[in-house]
């Protein structure tokens, strides 16, 4: 797999932000490997869990946050679940909406993302075995979550496919299709508040 990541002008972070007013602020906080809730004990990455609180902090007032997380749960080491992984997901977005660093000291607005399940796995299929079944049901766990949680929630799986190069990552058509439907979930969150 290319170990290199596209450039912030092809991530969809990059083209959500050219897409919006210049008074929008979109802080990208994505880091390859980042699991959900359990550390992955074969990398150095931080989990969302560890990094979540301090993220949200440092960029007090946040009027919304976009959670994406949960392909690098899949891994076949770290053994979780597909319920698992949205029990890390639920905890996180509970910390988001129990925290007072939004607007007015109140808590950010949160928006839930679903990854899209695997695609076609190269070199990466044993690293992931069993991984592509769990990543179908993190969709409809994931809806799961954001019902109990009265947020808004996007599967991206209806939009878009993980890349047949590796089975993980996006390709560059996918981050501007991402970026289009975020431009107008934010859009629709603008109009409504």
């Amino acid at each position: 797999a290319n170990k290199c990541r596209f450039p912030k002008t092809i991530r969809w972070t990059g083209r959500l932000q050219t897409q919006l007013e210049p008074d929008y602020q979109i802080i990208e906080k994505g880091v390859n490997g980042r699991t959900t809730f359990h550390p992955d004990p074969l990398e150095p990455y931080p989990c969302g869990k560890v990094d979540l609180i301090p993220c949200l902090k440092s960029h007090s007032p946040i009027d919304i946050v976009v959670l994406l997380l949960g392909t690098n749960d899949l891994k076949s080491h770290i053994n979780l679940t597909a319920s698992e992984i949205a029990e890390g997901i639920l905890a996180l977005a509970t910390m988001i909406q129990t925290s007072d660093y939004g607007v007015n000291n109140a808590a950010p607005n949160l928006l839930l993302l679903a990854p899209p399940p695997l695609g076609g796995l190269t070199e990466l299929s044993e690293r992931f075995e069993g991984g592509t079944e769990k990543s179908v049901a993190l969709a409809t766990l994931y809806s799961e979550v954001a019902n109990s949680l009265n947020c808004p929630f996007i599967n991206l799986g209806d939009h878009i496919q993980s890349s047949d190069r590796d089975g993980i990552h996006w390709e560059a058509d996918a981050h501007q299709i991402v970026a289009n439907i975020l431009r107008e979930k934010l859009e629709e969150t603008t109009e409504e508040a």
